[in-house]
């Protein structure tokens, strides 16, 4: 099995998810600010369409939310065993930490929205290794004569 195809590697890499080959986002680079989110309309590959459905990506609001509660998590972890927190009135680490994870948070701020995308996707479009000899499902909900019509 090519270890690039499994399932949580595609997802970081954000490579369609019924391929798990095709880029779904135009840029490679997540902090190239202008255009960061611009996905392709189909997967390059397989042709599997990248928005299924109109305001598909509404939800990703809440996998980013839930990423980035993990990241805060984790920083707190990590803060707590390396350096020590005190919750004594004179102890101000618990504040500096808060600085840390607010930085952190914004620096990955790009990648953790390109992320979330990318796993909203995946939850919705199952894994096709045959996705050669298979025939692509058309998303029933878009209409292609109202496409940009807003």
């Amino acid at each position: 099995m090519n270890l690039l195809k499994t399932y949580p590697l595609s997802s970081f890499n954000n490579r369609c998810p019924r391929c798990r080959e095709g880029k779904i986002f135009k840029q490679t680079s997540a902090y190239k600010f202008k255009g960061n989110l611009e996905m392709h309309e189909a997967c390059p590959v397989c042709g599997q369409p990248t928005e299924i459905e109109v305001g598909f990506y509404y939800g990703t609001g809440y996998v980013s939310y839930a990423i980035t509660v993990a990241i805060s998590v984790a920083t707190f972890v990590a803060w707590k065993v390396l350096i020590g927190l005190s919750f004594d009135i004179d102890d101000n680490r618990i504040f500096y930490w808060l600085g840390t994870n607010i930085v952190v948070l914004l620096v990955m701020q790009p990648l953790v929205m390109r992320l979330s995308r990318s796993l909203w996707l995946s939850w919705f479009v199952p894994y096709e290794p045959d996705y050669q000899n298979k025939p692509l499902k058309q998303p029933e909900r878009i209409n292609k004569d109202q496409a940009a019509n807003w």
